[in-house]
């Protein structure tokens, strides 16, 4: 059977406004009832798993899917896709009790999609105790070397407006997250960023300019390695955008990916494969770490 198209976005109405919703399969959150939702369907995917005489890898070889990624559906660790509910219906003959609930999952994907920030708390989580972790942004400064200042910019700058607690709420978790920094031992941590982004003067010149002095601190700290993609390299491996690599200890390397409002760790072995391999060339071509830095001087000093 051919393996599920996994790009498909569905638009559907939530409070009277359509809202199209890319069907990613991220890792459920854990508020507002969602996570206990999944759970349930979960069980409803287990129930007529069993019924029907299959094992997890016995539905994991007919939908396309891994092992893993039905066990996690099933434990609600793991959004069901819209087109694996639909798939598993026919093939568990589930009589459209998993096609029914398809339209609920997008609902509550969007509830969270526009109560929580994009990195979710599966990544925070795997992120806070890692022993490795690489970064690679196009657009803007990492969140993990982002100012408070230039953090609160950002979420003060979205399109539909933000209320004001809750920018303040996303900035507190986004300092939170930065703890990691001051950690003993410190995780391998290593950041490539375009060049357009520290060009970019987010929140003004006075944000920006501190913004590009705390880059300047941050690569001459030992263990924190710091690069920078110039705009004028000819061959770039990252022009397919941002992702962060992120090595948990005692298991297998695991990625994470973000567009708008959604968001997407990835655990299949092969696809996080791809992405380290990638960013070995990202690191490849970008600027040594004292390039780097006399790259963001040079920007300061264009002012």
């Amino acid at each position: 059977m051919a393996r599920i198209n996994r790009s498909k976005g569905r638009v559907i109405a939530v409070g009277g406004v359509e809202r199209t919703v890319f069907d990613d399969g991220e890792t459920a959150e854990s508020s507002d009832g969602v996570a206990e939702f999944y759970s349930a369907v979960g069980k409803l995917i287990k129930l007529f798993r069993e019924r029907a005489g299959l094992t997890q890898r016995d539905l994991a070889k007919m939908t396309g899917y891994s092992e893993d990624q039905i066990g996690a559906m099933e434990r609600g660790v793991r959004t069901p896709r819209i087109e694996f509910l639909t798939m598993a219906d026919d093939l568990l003959n589930a009589g459209g009790v998993l096609r029914a609930v398809a339209d609920d999952v997008m609902k509550a994907k969007v509830r969270v999609a526009t109560r929580h920030p994009a990195f979710n708390k599966a990544f925070t989580g795997e992120e806070a105790q890692a022993v490795e972790i690489h970064d690679y942004s196009t657009l803007d400064i990492p969140g993990l070397l982002q100012t408070e200042a230039h953090a609160r910019a950002l979420y003060e700058m979205r399109k539909p407006t933000l209320p004001d607690e809750l920018v303040e709420k996303w900035v507190r978790a986004r300092m939170q997250r930065q703890e990691i920094l001051s950690r003993s031992p410190l995780p391998m941590i290593s950041w490539v960023i375009d060049e357009s982004a520290l060009r970019r003067p987010m929140g003004g010149w006075d944000v920006h300019e501190a913004q590009l002095r705390h880059l300047l601190v941050v690569g001459q700290a030992r263990g924190l390695e710091l690069q920078v993609m110039p705009l004028e390299r000819a061959h770039h491996a990252g022009m397919g955008g941002s992702f962060i690599l992120l090595t948990p200890k005692g298991r297998p390397q695991i990625a994470f990916v973000e567009v708008q409002h959604v968001n997407r760790l990835i655990t299949d072995s092969e696809e996080v494969r791809i992405m380290a391999a990638r960013y070995s060339s990202i690191r490849a071509q970008a600027l040594s770490l004292t390039e780097s830095l006399a790259l963001i001087e040079k920007i300061l000093g264009e002012r």
